[in-house]
Formats: structure tokens, C-alpha cells, sequence
């Protein structure tokens, strides 16, 4: 049985980690994009055929970082995710639990 105090600490979790997780995403979004950016910025450094070009800019160390940097923001993003999720499923938990205790005193009375 979930209590009202756990529902309490849930919520206050989801409020208290909301803002971490939006920029959290917003780390994850501006990093894809910007991979898009730096692909372009380093594919103009050489010389030479499209698949030349974008073979140096996959294979560049700052691209490579980009990557790095994008794997690190989507797994801070999907653990904050999934941890507010749960808070909100607990919540939702709670909610059935107390509606099934409403009908059932009802049906005692």
C-alpha cells in the first residue's frame, strides 16, 4: 500500500527534478544539432569527394567528442525520465488504491 507521505515525496520529486530534467533534454537537443553543425564546419576543411569529406568529419576528434557528449546528456536525460515516470506511477497507484477504498467503504455502508 502506498501511502500519502510516499505520494508526497513522489510529487515533490517530480517538482524538485522538473527544470534538471528540461535542461537535461535541452543539453541532448542543442548536441544533435550541433553534431549536424560541426559534420558541415569540418566536412569544409578538405578537399575532395562527399564520401572523402564526411569520412574525415565521423573520424575527427572534436566530432567524436560531440558523440561522447551526446551519449552522456541522453543517459542523464533517460535516467531522469524514467525516474520522474515512476514517481508518476506511484501517484497513480496511490489514486487507484484510494478510489478502490472509496468503493469499497461504500459498499459497507
Amino acid at each position: 500500500m502506498i501511502t500519502e507521505k510516499q505520494v508526497e515525496a513522489a510529487l515533490d520529486y517530480i517538482r524538485d527534478n522538473a527544470s534538471e530534467y528540461a535542461k537535461a533534454k535541452s543539453e541532448r537537443v542543442y548536441l544533435e544539432q550541433f553534431r549536424k553543425s560541426k559534420k558541415a564546419i569540418l566536412m569544409n576543411q578538405v578537399e575532395g569527394a562527399e564520401h572523402v569529406r564526411a569520412s574525415y568529419a565521423y573520424a575527427h576528434p572534436e566530432y567524436l567528442e560531440i558523440i561522447e557528449g551526446l551519449r552522456q546528456a541522453v543517459e542523464i536525460e533517460e535516467k531522469l525520465k524514467w525516474i520522474i515516470e515512476a514517481a508518476r506511477i506511484k501517484v497513480d497507484v496511490w489514486r487507484t488504491q484510494a478510489a478502490n477504498n472509496r468503493m469499497i467503504d461504500g459498499a459497507h455502508r
